[in-house]
């Protein structure tokens, strides 16, 4: 029945309530190029008379310019919207077209077949309950069929309709079909899909695709709408484990603090006891109010503002979780890639990962393997190029609360983002995790440990005593560059200067905290930052008893030496860029570390498999080529004196 035929006989009220009782199913289309996707649901789209007047005047224009059906109504064209695919005859991004039946609500991704545009591909599918895997009868389980396939199960989709189309061009042949079935059947068995239908269509004709066709009376299984609208998808959600990531905090008036995200599984009540990733603040829920107002439960995939018994800081990023199943908290990811950049994987390369609505540093530290698609086996890699998908294991600066991406696709999802050019360059799925009950609880205490130890007594000797007894003014010099750019000769040699000048100060580089401080960390982009947060943490304790620092470390993040910066107090901290190019680093190296990162023998060593960000603004930038190690320790001298903080 057509929308204007509901309405009429129905009411616009009666409608509206019916149409929002539906269930709503997404599926696309995929499979090669010219296997029929966009024909199939134009053909689906106009036989289930889902087409406005005004649309189909348009495309029965565009039709007679751009078709490639002769003087009959170009199909293809209902969901090929742009010039360049009218002109090429193909799908190269992602169309989204919405229609409903009196059973279901549909939401369809029309997604490219070429192999340049498999990002587009993997993009539609990634909200996706159901995928129409489209294959030419004429030409059989192609290449790109098996790599939709594989993308479409890497991506949670449980349920295929394998669809072979163009029947009328191989005379309607169960011979045909069948051989078709047995040859993707055995590919597909790796895959581990749950639920696989088989269906012979012709969408040029219009066979099996909305009404049964008379063409092939061996197939006695029902039409694809049919399927689509029985197909059963609501045991797929994830009702079980509550989690709710936080995308807005609505502050409306003085009387109202809510929380604002759509449920991306489990089940929420009134008086429901939750907490708070990656804080551990505990509390319960005081009411659940949605665009119709308040409810008394929600669950997944509900949109719904949550307001708490009690006062706690929650903010953009942050996850409401029942307290008794919560995530772990990790700074390393084991994940599965679908990589989109043009340029290829860097590994120890800084990217930005993005994790729902929390963004975070990070750092592919290894390749484990790449998916060879046509034969599903693993080959060893180093690094991925375009439209490849591999295992990687990923290291962020904060961590993330995040769930295999099987058990839950939104906290188990991320994308790469490129820091120079902002660009998307891959898409994400945690592996299987290790979830513990009480990581939490222990991320809480480890955090809170600062707020839960009192001393106790005050202590008597304040700061500004300790400075007075020494008679100097404290200071934090963090010296930063590429490795061999002259940072720890420079702090040596200030250290010298100032002790034999009467002033106290301490040196820390990377040998001195790696051979006690730090010697359980390794050289992951997570054991890096943690390493500099605790010279960070050292340099502001020195302070509090009066000790000047020099901590001469490569830091290569601005974030990072923005968090130390932050950690020390920016009115004590002063930056200085040790300026080298890496040719000149290289012919300083005389213990061979960049020699063996060149052959490959050692990762993450910055400036040749590992980024390194020049300050944007340092206190002080020193030429170490062209400048001798006098005139620099000179300079650095004249800008503790212009600071006021030597005489």
């Amino acid at each position: 029945m057509s929308y204007s035929s509901q309405l009429d006989s129905l009411g616009i009220d009666q409608y509206l309530t019916r149409y929002g009782q539906r269930e709503m199913l997404r599926f696309l289309t995929c499979g090669s190029v010219d296997d029929g996707k966009s024909t199939l649901i134009g053909r689906l789209l106009y036989d289930s008379q889902q087409v406005h007047d005004d649309v189909l005047a348009a495309t029965k224009k565009a039709s007679a310019r751009f078709g490639t059906t002769g003087t009959e109504l170009d199909l293809a064209l209902l969901t090929d919207g742009l010039q360049a695919e009218r002109e090429q005859g193909i799908t190269i991004d992602v169309a989204y077209r919405y229609f409903a039946t009196d059973k279901r609500k549909f939401i369809i991704a029309d997604t490219p077949g070429h192999v340049q545009y498999t990002r587009n591909m993997a993009t539609g599918a990634s909200t996706c309950d159901l995928a129409i895997i489209l294959i030419d009868a004429r030409l059989g389980v192609l290449e790109q069929t098996r790599r939709h396939s594989f993308l479409c199960a890497l991506l949670g989709i449980q349920h295929f309709v394998v669809a072979v189309n163009k029947m009328d061009l191989v005379d309607w042949s169960e011979a045909r079909f069948q051989e078709i079935r047995d040859t993707y059947s055995e590919f597909v068995a790796r895959l581990q899909v749950r639920d696989i239908h088989f269906l012979p269509m012709s969408a040029l004709k219009g066979e099996n695709v909305v009404h049964r066709g008379s063409s092939m009376p061996w197939y006695q299984g029902p039409p694809l709408l049919e399927h689509l609208e029985t197909v059963h998808v609501s045991s797929d959600r994830n009702l079980v484990d509550l989690r709710l990531p936080v995308q807005l905090v609505l502050r409306p008036n003085l009387d109202f603090r809510g929380y604002a995200g759509t449920l991306a599984s489990g089940m929420l009540k009134v008086g429901d006891p939750i907490a708070v990733v990656p804080s551990g603040k505990t509390s319960r829920v005081k009411a659940l109010t949605t665009f119709e107002g308040q409810i008394q439960e929600a669950f997944a995939p509900m949109s719904v503002v949550v307001s708490l018994q009690d006062e706690i800081d929650i903010s953009r990023g942050d996850l409401l979780v029942a307290p008794s199943n919560v995530p772990e908290l990790s700074n390393s990811l084991e994940a599965m890639l679908v990589w989109f950049g043009e340029e290829p994987l860097q590994t120890g390369r800084s990217y930005l990962v993005k994790h729902m609505a929390a963004q975070s540093e990070c750092t592919v530290t290894d390749v484990r393997y790449r998916i060879d698609v046509g034969t599903l086996h693993r080959q060893p890699a180093t690094s991925l190029a375009m439209n490849e998908i591999g295992r990687i294991h990923l290291e962020c600066a904060r961590p993330l609360a995040a769930d295999a991406y099987t058990k839950n696709r939104t906290t188990g999802s991320f994308v790469l983002i490129d820091r120079m050019s902002n660009a998307t360059v891959a898409a994400g799925m945690v592996v299987e995790r290790k979830l513990a009950a009480d990581a939490l609880k222990r991320r809480r205490d480890s955090q809170d440990a600062g707020s839960n130890v009192r001393l106790q007594q005050r202590r008597r000797v304040t700061p500004e005593a300790r400075k007075a007894r020494l008679g100097q003014e404290p200071f934090v010099l963090w010296i930063t560059g590429l490795p061999r750019s002259g940072k720890s000769s420079l702090a040596y040699g200030l250290e010298q200067w100032l002790f034999e000048h009467q002033y106290l100060a301490q040196v820390l580089d990377g040998e001195i905290l790696r051979r006690g401080l730090s010697r359980d960390l390794g050289f992951s982009g997570a054991d890096r930052w943690e390493n500099q947060r605790r010279a960070a943490e050292v340099a502001r304790l020195n302070l509090e008893s009066g000790l000047s620092t020099i901590v001469a470390l490569v830091a290569p993040l601005r974030s990072e030496r923005e968090q130390a910066k932050a950690i020390v107090g920016a009115e004590r901290f002063l930056e200085v860029f040790c300026d080298a190019p890496l040719e000149a680093c290289e012919a300083r190296d005389t213990d061979g570390l960049y020699r063996r990162a060149r052959a490959g023998e050692i990762a993450n060593v910055t400036g040749v498999d590992a980024p390194y960000e020049p300050p944007n603004h340092p206190d002080l930038t020193l030429d170490t080529v062209a400048s001798s190690a006098e005139t620099n320790l000179d300079r650095v001298l004249a800008l503790l004196r212009q600071r006021g903080l030597i005489r």
